[in-house]
């Protein structure tokens, strides 16, 4: 058996609906709930949540999917305040006990210091850029890609708490040029190659951590 949580960072705030994350969040329960094998909990930020809930939620997790918009190349206000909160609350409580340093060194060993090895999470992504403004020449973000650059903190936010990172899928243009029903099939197939297609390999991957 495989916990999946599930969280939709997609806020509804101004001029933003938030419909695109609702979908996806919508979608990836769905698809594991009709998976043999799976058991899915989510949470949309949107929504009331007791951040106690919220880290017993991510300690059940063996794997933790993130969905969330990107606004002003950061992610939405009401998603960074979830996090905040729950890590806040996970401090010495499974997701993390400290920044990994000792008084003796501390010039070493930062960033050590998570509770969650062993689990995995996945990001998803949307944006008005355009695929090219990541890949080409002269482009807005200098051929830096999504992970290695404008979501680097976030990765790293994850690193943190011990987990490990699957691969991320990100879907562009989705204010002017979107085609809603080609991004949701290139989602399915990104999971079934995570968590089906490749099962025998994610059992792999998930037990080749070693825990710590």
């Amino acid at each position: 058996m495989k916990n999946i949580f599930v969280i939709n960072g997609g806020q509804i705030f101004g001029h933003s609906g938030g419909r695109f994350n609702k979908t996806l969040l919508d979608a990836t329960v769905k698809y594991f709930e009709e998976q043999p094998g799976f058991e899915i909990r989510s949470t949309d930020v949107n929504d009331d949540y007791d951040p106690k809930q919220e880290v017993e939620n991510y300690k059940w997790a063996d794997v933790i999917i993130y969905h969330t918009p990107i606004w002003w190349f950061q992610l939405p206000h009401g998603f960074k305040k979830y996090i905040d909160e729950v890590f806040t609350e996970g401090y010495q409580n499974g997701i993390y006990r400290s920044d990994g340093r000792n008084a003796a060194n501390p010039t070493i060993n930062y960033g050590t210091g998570g509770l969650m090895h062993g689990k995995k999470y996945m990001l998803t992504t949307s944006w008005n850029a355009p695929t090219t403004a990541f890949t080409l020449p002269g482009e807005f973000f200098n051929e830096h890609s999504v992970d290695e650059g404008p979501l680097f903190g976030f990765h790293r936010m994850n690193a943190f708490t011990g987990m490990e990172s699957l691969p991320s899928i990100h879907f562009h243009d989705v204010e002017k040029n979107a085609d809603i029903p080609k991004d949701l099939q290139r989602y399915h197939l990104h999971l079934n190659n995570l968590f089906i297609q490749n099962n025998h390999q994610y059992e792999n991957l998930l037990n080749s951590v070693s825990e710590i």
